[in-house]
């Protein structure tokens, strides 16, 4: 079998593959398989709602044709696609859920490249949630395509650390650079046959779906801890929304804050105002205290105004 593959792909017989793709995901992945030779991209298809400049360029760039279409499973899509005869399609940050029809159009079926350690943090925005949720490292699987969303069997997976350091945009200048890696080495298992797919309930039964997060889930919980409120403003800073609140009916707009661990536990109004310092301000949690020392707000703020 790997033999077989070996000398299948190749520069002169190279994979041929079709490119759904959206976004700085997209670009970095572009760059590793367009320098591969045993690799051909015979088209590419942005996302309809985007439809994404940089990577329109690019296909202009490499003589690729490049597709924009609302349903990739009509019927007139599918047929524009079959004289491609592509080995494999990728899926790359694109929105559109794939039916089986064609799924299964090539011979080595249809992958995606997923910003969560699977099972867990299928679905939206997971950077967020792994942030918010406190966890010490994200994962990056490359798996099959399915009638699911982010369930089918994993071909690879790698995982990254988080420290209390990192935010919104480390973590995706991380993603960025890790899923093109990651896909591109998955691509070059499946040229030589070697991969050996895991099913995601042998990894645990139920895993979970994240929802996109939505207008107005940006606003913070002062009864929560200082830690947990930490983790939330870290995860949707800039390029994010940024975590926000209100003082006397105005919006504040947070991007950062410290913890302060040697603050005493103690029980008081949470969301209130209770010091003032040149880098910034401190606001009652639910158990303590934390510093905010990057915020836009239009007004003064003082001891004794409360965010809500």
């Amino acid at each position: 079998m790997n033999e077989e593959h070996q000398s299948k792909f190749n520069s002169k017989n190279p994979l041929k593959i079709g490119y759904f793709a959206d976004g700085k995901w997209a670009h970095e992945a572009f760059k590793l398989l367009i320098k591969d030779d045993s690799i051909a991209i015979q088209f590419i298809c942005l996302r309809h709602d985007t439809q994404d400049k940089i990577l329109e360029q690019l296909a202009k760039q490499h003589k690729i044709n490049c597709f924009i279409h609302r349903d990739v499973n009509s019927f007139e899509f599918i047929e524009k696609i079959k004289p491609y005869k592509c080995d494999l399609f990728v899926s790359m940050s694109f929105n559109q859920i794939f039916k089986p029809e064609i799924i299964n159009l090539p011979e080595m079926k249809t992958i995606n490249c997923h910003a969560g350690k699977l099972p867990f943090y299928r679905g939206r925005n997971v950077l967020n949630w792994v942030l918010i949720n406190g966890e010490k490292e994200f994962g990056i699987t490359v798996h099959y395509v399915d009638d699911g969303i982010d369930t089918g069997d994993i071909i690879l997976q790698r995982t990254y650390s988080i420290t209390d350091e990192d935010n919104y945009q480390t973590l995706l200048e991380k993603a960025y650079v890790g899923c093109a890696k990651v896909l591109h080495e998955a691509v070059k298992l499946l040229q030589v046959g070697k991969v050996e797919s895991i099913k995601q309930a042998d990894i645990h039964p139920v895993g979970f779906y994240c929802p996109q997060r939505k207008d107005g889930d940006e606003i913070i919980d002062w009864n929560q801890t200082s830690y947990e409120i930490f983790n939330f403003v870290r995860a949707i800073c800039k390029p994010g929304p940024m975590a926000r609140s209100f003082i006397n009916g105005k919006e504040i707009k947070i991007n950062k804050v410290k913890i302060i661990p040697e603050y005493p536990v103690y029980k008081s109004i949470p969301g209130a105002v209770v010091g003032i310092d040149k880098e910034g301000f401190f606001v009652k949690t639910k158990e303590s205290v934390i510093k905010i020392t990057e915020w836009e707000y239009d007004g003064k703020i003082k001891i004794g105004d409360r965010l809500k």
